[in-house]
């Protein structure tokens, strides 16, 4: 299947110069979906990723994470901004071009040892995914590999990621 052709590009947003990737017309195809969520989980047994829980990044991460936890048979962990979780957290600040942002996962989401796959819809510069990482490791757990539907190849943002498997199925 071409996911590709799936994607709908959207020329200037959400500010001038930018394509945006829009993935709600994947979202939308049965069978896209489908295949998506299948293929990440055939990339991940073929590159012999075994995993205890997917963590996946707010928001288009819990689209894709959760299933594919599902097919799997893992846990999944959702990372969210700021003041969303009602339990105790840990959390990260990180940088951004444009300023600072800041992750949280509850504490008793994650357990030192846990091997971990980190899911979200596109990797660009890198710097979420990285910060996600980060606190990851910071709890002790295992980072076995990243798994994004889309990769913006140009701005490179797997220079800044963990030497681990990282999985896009496709790239711009």
């Amino acid at each position: 299947m071409d996911l590709k052709s799936l994607i709908r590009d959207i020329p200037d947003f959400p500010k001038p110069g930018i394509v945006f990737r829009d993935i709600t017309t994947l979202l939308r195809n049965p069978e896209g979906l489908r295949y998506t969520i299948d293929f990440l989980a055939q990339k991940c047994i073929e590159l012999e990723i075994s995993v205890d829980c997917i963590v996946g990044m707010e928001s288009r991460g819990f689209i894709f994470g959760a299933p594919l936890a599902y097919k799997l048979g893992s846990g999944f962990i959702p990372v969210r901004k700021k003041g969303k979780l009602p339990a105790a957290v840990h959390r990260i600040d990180y940088q951004l071009e444009y300023g600072t942002d800041c992750l949280e996962v509850h504490q008793d989401a994650l357990h030192p040892g846990s091997r971990v796959l980190i899911v979200d819809d596109l990797i660009a510069t890198g710097g979420t995914a990285s910060a996600t990482a980060t606190l990851v490791q910071k709890i002790g757990c295992e980072l076995v590999g990243f798994g994004f539907i889309i990769e913006l190849r140009d701005l490179q943002g797997r220079k800044y990621l963990p030497d681990v498997p990282i999985i896009s199925l496709v790239e711009y």
